[in-house]
């Protein structure tokens, strides 16, 4: 019987496909409000301008944080993996053993 992930973050594989949709909403939005500063310098909306400076600082700094965050589900991958592999070895080892034996 098989396990169903109920939500993304049900494995590290789901949970870092969700974090790479993420990424992408958040570029797409860091290129719309740049694409919105340029037309509030063009109107001279200063106080416009300023607010969205800001909201693209904020971008920045979770984009960062969203790189963080792959760089860790890749890591933590990586592990499971190398873990899961030396297990495997173990088990084999354990049945070399018992059938030598």
């Amino acid at each position: 019987m098989s396990y169903q992930s109920e939500t993304p973050f049900d494995s590290l594989e789901g949970s870092h496909e969700y974090i790479a949709m993420l990424a992408a909403e958040v570029d797409e939005a860091r290129r719309e409000v740049e694409a919105e500063i340029a037309t509030a310098d063009r109107e001279h909306a200063d106080r416009r301008k300023q607010a969205l400076l800001l909201v693209s600082y904020n971008l920045v700094k979770l984009s960062l944080h969203i790189t963080t965050s792959r760089r860790i589900l890749n890591d933590l991958r990586s592990l499971r993996r190398l873990l899961l592999q030396e297990r495997g070895v173990a088990v084999e080892e354990e049945k070399a053993i018992a059938a030598g034996a």
